[in-house]
């Protein structure tokens, strides 16, 4: 079931209470809406609330520092196993494990993710495989017709 929609001025006002590191909560209660409706409008706008230690201020980043290079699948497992050891110790707080389970869900989609774009890679080289060939083709299709003509015996005709 859909909320009313939001209005110009109550995006204005997320964005500035976010960047004021106010939490969830309380961008929820100064909005009138409710803790999840705020969450995914934060999602749905490309921000993020991070959650830091406890004498740090909350803050909020809306734009991402792309990696010069992706992760190997090897290091994106090692943070799963690890991800997932660190849950089963004791004295973990509710945020801690939240991170942690985000955490694992990045570097199960992180996985799925490489698996495909190495799939389009295997693709996009037979592709271009193809085109070789077929050009390749086109020249050798061009000179057989080339030779025809050449060999064709002249008519009486065409000698006058």
């Amino acid at each position: 079931m859909k909320g009313k929609p939001w209005t110009i001025e109550e995006e204005k006002r997320i964005r500035q209470l976010l960047a004021e590191g106010k939490s969830v909560r309380v961008i929820a209660r100064a909005l009138g809406k409710t803790r999840d409706c705020v969450r995914m409008k934060v999602a749905r706008l490309g921000l993020e609330v991070v959650v830091q230690s406890e004498n740090q201020p909350r803050t909020t980043t809306s734009c991402l520092e792309l990696p010069p290079e992706l992760p190997s699948i090897e290091y994106a497992l090692k943070l799963l196993v690890a991800a997932m050891e660190q849950l089963r110790g004791p004295g973990l707080d509710k945020t801690e494990i939240l991170r942690l389970r985000s955490l694992i869900h990045a570097a199960t989609v992180y996985q799925a993710k490489v698996a495909e774009f190495i799939d389009y890679r295997g693709i996009e080289a037979k592709i271009a495989e193809m085109e070789e060939r077929y050009e390749r083709l086109l020249g050798e299709k061009a000179k057989d017709m080339e030779r025809k003509q050449c060999d064709r015996p002249i008519s009486a005709t065409n000698t006058q």
